[in-house]
């Protein structure tokens, strides 16, 4: 039986996602920026919490870690990177780890570039990604700590997903970044359909994500860089536009 995923909005324009292990009812929630939303969700859903998984260590990615955890006694994982500025660590993880979330088998990627240490959380049933503040859509993040050539290094790895993985980032910016996306590429169809979507979802107060990697990669300026020079352009734009 697959993982069901939701998006539970959280502060002004984050999102956790809850993950639920259908087979066992094992259930975590990433990046839990705020602990009430989380708890109202868990309580349509058997008030059950077995992990907190986090992707890095931002507060508005971590801040109701603790209340979470002392609620209903679930383990917390993260960047083992970052664990010495974040939230104590029951599973520090790396770069190709393995995770359980009851019978679904996920596997960590390293993606360097918005922190040092920010780490991705991939699922193959159904394929999601969970990419934090890595991969937006129509954008990425923000180069506070690394390099574009992290970066580029970090969302070069994800190219290769299979086409159908839900793109499950950490804030609701699609329709800035689908702004952008169309003054650095205003010839690409399949971007002004996807910025015509994402105009009638936000006119109805509906989230924009997730989306998929092949959506993404016809679509997002930031995915389709060539090389870490022209992404560091594409970011250094982005940052004032």
């Amino acid at each position: 039986m697959p993982l069901t995923i939701r998006a539970i909005p959280v502060l002004s324009d984050n999102y956790a996602w809850l993950l639920r292990d259908e087979a066992t009812g094992t259930t975590a929630i990433i990046d839990p920026g705020e602990a009430v939303p989380i708890e109202r969700a868990l309580a349509q859903d058997g008030n059950r919490l077995d992990f907190i998984l986090l992707t890095h260590h931002h507060h508005d990615h971590t801040g109701g870690t603790d209340a979470l955890r002392t609620r209903y006694h679930a383990k917390v994982a993260g960047p083992a990177v970052e664990q010495h500025r974040m939230p104590a660590l029951d599973l520090p993880l790396h770069d190709n780890d393995r995770l359980e979330i009851g019978l679904s088998a996920g596997r960590i990627l390293a993606m360097p570039g918005h922190t040092l240490g920010h780490i991705a959380y991939y699922f193959d049933q159904p394929p999601a990604l969970f990419c934090g503040d890595t991969l937006f859509s129509l954008g990425c993040g923000r180069l506070f700590e690394g390099t574009a050539e992290q970066m580029f290094a970090s969302l070069s790895k994800l190219r290769d997903l299979p086409a159908q993985t839900s793109i499950c980032c950490g804030h609701e910016y699609t329709l800035s970044n689908a702004l952008f996306a169309l003054s650095v590429d205003p010839e690409n169809p399949a971007l002004a359909t996807r910025a015509q979507e994402v105009r009638a979802l936000r006119d109805k107060g509906l989230p924009t994500v997730p989306s998929t990697l092949g959506l993404e990669r016809t679509t997002n300026p930031f995915l389709r860089a060539p090389d870490a020079q022209a992404l560091a352009s594409l970011r250094k734009r982005k940052d004032e536009f």
